[in-house]
């Protein structure tokens, strides 16, 4: 294996945020990047970060001050984390990996002299990773943690199973062993289920009243209806195979731009491959 430093893979330029403008320009920024997280400055000092995590939880926050302001008027103070943890740009790659394991987290400010220089996600260590050689195959890392949802499952429920088992996808699926479909964090922080309300937005459906009498002509009425997972899930999902090459997947998740994938054999999903299973993996190399 190859050790190189967090300089070598990090990303550059990086876009951020002052601690005082809203929710929504943070969405907005994430959306128009494809990024998932923004170092919130303070006059030229870094003071927090948010990140995507942040942004879909205020989707199902219950508390009162969410229902009361859009996110076009919440200041992104209000949900980022203060003082975040930074790293060095001559670091090295398993030097970050492990700092992201010991902290829960997926990506890094790089900080040098006091100024932020580029940002060390997951994606970044999925890159390192793929210019390895190791002989590792995906049923050796992949994770047997798995959320299975049914497609008309609520985004809220999917939410909370998010949250209760520490996952940032769910499988969707209709009936028998394969999945139809898959709901990432990423996804609900860009679709339109978040409206400029203070609550999950819902969707409005035409509804027939059955006619009572012969003749009587039929009558349309809207129904307001939660989004569920078939809303907002990416489909078709593409799989791994236990048996392929470690190193041979994480190129693939590169190329598709992707942070994960289901493992599957024969009709059955039986793990899942992604950037937290790389990490660990590169967190253990000294």
């Amino acid at each position: 294996m190859i050790i190189k430093k967090v300089k070598d893979y990090m990303s550059t330029p990086v876009n951020v945020i002052e601690r005082n403008e809203p929710i929504q320009r943070a969405r907005n920024l994430m959306f128009k990047y494809s990024i998932g997280r923004l170092p919130v400055m303070d006059n030229g000092k870094l003071v927090g970060i948010v990140t995507k995590y942040d942004i879909t939880n205020r989707i199902s926050q219950a508390a009162p001050e969410w229902r009361r302001r859009p996110i076009d008027k919440i200041p992104i103070q209000v949900v980022m984390t203060e003082k975040p943890i930074t790293i060095f740009p001559d670091a090295t790659m398993p030097q970050a990996a492990e700092l992201m394991i010991e902290n829960d987290f997926s990506g890094l400010p790089v900080e040098k002299d006091g100024e932020i220089v580029g940002m060390l996600t997951s994606r970044d260590m999925v890159r390192y990773f793929s210019d390895q050689d190791v002989s590792s195959k995906v049923e050796d890392l992949m994770s047997k943690n798995i959320l299975a949802v049914h497609r008309h499952h609520t985004i809220s429920h999917i939410l909370d199973e998010m949250n209760a088992q520490g996952l940032s996808r769910a499988l969707v699926y209709e009936g028998g062993n394969v999945p139809v479909g898959i709901v990432t964090r990423s996804g609900l922080t860009f679709s339109q289920i978040m409206g400029p309300k203070d609550e999950m937005e819902a969707k409005s459906i035409k509804m027939t009243r059955k006619e009572s009498t012969a003749g009587r002509k039929q009558q349309r009425y809207i129904k307001e209806m939660p989004f569920v997972a078939e809303d907002v899930m990416t489909s078709p999902v593409y799989s791994l195979s236990p048996e392929m090459e470690a190193v041979q997947a994480s190129k693939t998740l590169a190329e598709k731009h992707i942070i994960g994938m289901p493992v599957v054999k024969g009709n059955e999903v039986v793990g899942y491959f992604s950037a937290d299973e790389i990490i660990a993996e590169i967190g253990r190399w000294k």
